[in-house]
C-alpha cells in the first residue's frame, strides 16, 4: 500500500494580524503596496463594522478627517479618505460642506470601503491559539474558519515571523450591573448597543443614562431630541463632579503627537502609572459642540414656560441595582459631597460606562513563558510597539507587536485615531528593517521634559527636495 504523502507546510508569512479594527486596517492598507511583504489579517466578525451601535445621526469624530487610516504616514496612498470620496464622486459635496470633522457613520463607510478592497483580509476567521515553533523559527497561529452564522466550518494554521495584535477594546460594564446586563429580559444595555435598543428606549416612560463622557452625552441628546416636550422622562447621572469639556486646545492636543508618546514611553513605570488616570480630561471629557447642542435643546424646550422633564446630576455614585416590579430597575445612588443616599426607579438604563482594552492573556497563553512583564505583570512593550520577548524568540527574527493595548507604556494617545497611521508606519519600518514610510523627527511645538535632548529644528535656509507623486506631475 502506498502511503499518502503529507502536504508541504505553508510558507512562513512575514506578518499575520489578529483583529481587523481601524488600527490593523491601517496597517493592512500601508502594508498593501510593499512588494514582497506576505501578509494576512484575521477577524472573527463576518465583515468590518466600527461601533455600529453608536453611529448616531450627526455624531462626529473627535479628530479631523486627516486622521484616516493612512494620510499622516502616506498622503499619496490610494487608501486615503479623500480618495474614498473621489471613488464615490463626492469630493465636491465634501469640499462645499467645509467639515473638518466628519460624521462617524461616514468614517465607518470609508473603513468598510478599504476593508472590501484589500486582498489580505480574512473575515470570519477566529484565532484560537498562538505558539512559538522553534523548529520553523516562526509563530504558529491556529484559527477556525466560521460560517456566516458563526458556526465552525474548518480549522487552519498559519506560520509567521511577525504578529500584530489589534483586538481592540470591549464595552465595560461595572460588576454590580453585570447580572442585569446578562439577564435576557432586563432593560439594561450598554451604549455600544444603543441603536439596537433605541425603539424600546424611546417607548419607555422613563430612561436613565449612566456615565457622563462623550457617549453618555450623545445618547442623552439623542433621546432628548426624540421625546415629547414636557414628557421627556430622562435622568442622566455620572461619577464625575461636573459636565467637563474635553481638552481641545491646539497645544493641549499635542499630547496626541508622536513626540509626547516618545516622551511618555521613556518615563519610569511608576510615573507613567500616575500620569494616565490624571490625564482623563484629554480623552474622557465631552466635546464642547456636544455640550452646546445639549444646552440648546434643553433651552428650546423651555421657551414656552416650564422646564423639561429631565434631571442631569453629576457627582453621583451607583452603589447597587436590581429589578423591581418585573419590568423596572431600581438604582441605589449616593452623592458623596452631600453625604446623601437615595433610590431611583426607572424603566430602562443605558450604560455609557466606556470601554476597556481587551485582555491579552488568553490569546497569549501559549507564549507566556517567553513574555517579559513589568512590576504589575503587564507585558513590557518597547518603543516600536513590540512586546519584549525572550531572546530565543527574537534571535529567530520573530516579533510580536500590539495596537491599542499599550496605554501603560505609550500613554493616552494609544486609542487615538490620529496616531493610527504613525503607529502602523512605525511597525512596518521596524518589521521590514527598512524605512518604507519616512517619519518626521519632530511633531509638536511643545518640548516635553527637561532632559538633554534638544528639539530638532529644521534649517530655514535649506528646502527639502520635492518628490513627484507620479511621473510627469
Amino acid at each position: 500500500m502506498t502511503s499518502t504523502p503529507h502536504p508541504e507546510p505553508e510558507p512562513v508569512r512575514d506578518l499575520v494580524g489578529i483583529g481587523i479594527g481601524p488600527f490593523n486596517l491601517s496597517l493592512a492598507a500601508l502594508a498593501h503596496p510593499l512588494s514582497g511583504l506576505d501578509t494576512v489579517f484575521y477577524d472573527r466578525a463576518p465583515a468590518f463594522h466600527w461601533h455600529p451601535g453608536l453611529l448616531l445621526d450627526d455624531a462626529r469624530l473627535q479628530v479631523p478627517f486627516l486622521a484616516d487610516l493612512v494620510t499622516l504616514a502616506d498622503p499619496a496612498s490610494p487608501w486615503t479618505f479623500l480618495n474614498y470620496l473621489k471613488s464615490r464622486e463626492r469630493l465636491y459635496p465634501f469640499y462645499f460642506a467645509e467639515r473638518f470633522h466628519i460624521q462617524r457613520a461616514e468614517y465607518d463607510a470609508y473603513c468598510r470601503w478599504v476593508a472590501e478592497n484589500l486582498p489580505a483580509l480574512r473575515f470570519g476567521h477566529q484565532v484560537d491559539a498562538i505558539r512559538f515553533n522553534p523548529d520553523r523559527k516562526a509563530f504558529e497561529v491556529d484559527y477556525t474558519q466560521l460560517s456566516t452564522d458563526g458556526e465552525a466550518e474548518a480549522l487552519g494554521r498559519a506560520h509567521t515571523r511577525n504578529l500584530v495584535l489589534g483586538i481592540g477594546t470591549e464595552p465595560h460594564v461595572p460588576d454590580l450591573l453585570k447580572p442585569l446586563v446578562d439577564a435576557p429580559t432586563a432593560p439594561v444595555w450598554h451604549a455600544a448597543d444603543y441603536l439596537d435598543h433605541r425603539p424600546a428606549l424611546l417607548a419607555a416612560d422613563h430612561v436613565t443614562v449612566v456615565g457622563m463622557g462623550q457617549s453618555g452625552a450623545e445618547v442623552f441628546l439623542d433621546l432628548l431630541r426624540h421625546r415629547p416636550t414636557g414628557r421627556e422622562g430622562l435622568h442622566w447621572i455620572g461619577r464625575t463632579g461636573s459636565l467637563t469639556p474635553m481638552e481641545y486646545s491646539k497645544l493641549g492636543l499635542e499630547h496626541f503627537t508622536p513626540d509626547y508618546t516618545r516622551y511618555f514611553h521613556a518615563l519610569p513605570e511608576p510615573v507613567r502609572d500616575r500620569l494616565v488616570p490624571a490625564q482623563w480630561q484629554l480623552h474622557k471629557g465631552i466635546a464642547p459642540d456636544t455640550l452646546a447642542a445639549l444646552h440648546d435643546e434643553l433651552y428650546r424646550r423651555s421657551l414656552h414656560g416650564g422646564w423639561p422633564d429631565t434631571v442631569v446630576t453629576p457627582g453621583v455614585h451607583l452603589r447597587t441595582a436590581g429589578r423591581v416590579a418585573t419590568t423596572k430597575v431600581e438604582l441605589h445612588l449616593e452623592h458623596p459631597e452631600q453625604n446623601i443616599r437615595t433610590r431611583l426607579t426607572t424603566d430602562a438604563v443605558v450604560l455609557a460606562t466606556g470601554y476597556r482594552e481587551r485582555p491579552l492573556d488568553h490569546l497569549l497563553a501559549g507564549l507566556d513563558p517567553f513574555l517579559r512583564r513589568d512590576n504589575r505583570e503587564r507585558p513590557r512593550i518597547d518603543e516600536e510597539y513590540r512586546l519584549v520577548l525572550d531572546p530565543c524568540v527574537t534571535a529567530a527574527g520573530c516579533h510580536l507587536h500590539v495596537q491599542n493595548a499599550e496605554t501603560h507604556t505609550h500613554g493616552v494617545g494609544t486609542p487615538d485615531l490620529g496616531l493610527a497611521a504613525w503607529r502602523s508606519a512605525t511597525i512596518l519600518n521596524a518589521l521590514t528593517g527598512d524605512e518604507p514610510y519616512p517619519l518626521p523627527e519632530r511633531t509638536a511645538f511643545t518640548t516635553f521634559g527637561l532632559d538633554e535632548r534638544r528639539p530638532w529644528i529644521p534649517s530655514a535656509r535649506e528646502a527639502g527636495a520635492l518628490i513627484p507623486l507620479a511621473d510627469g506631475i
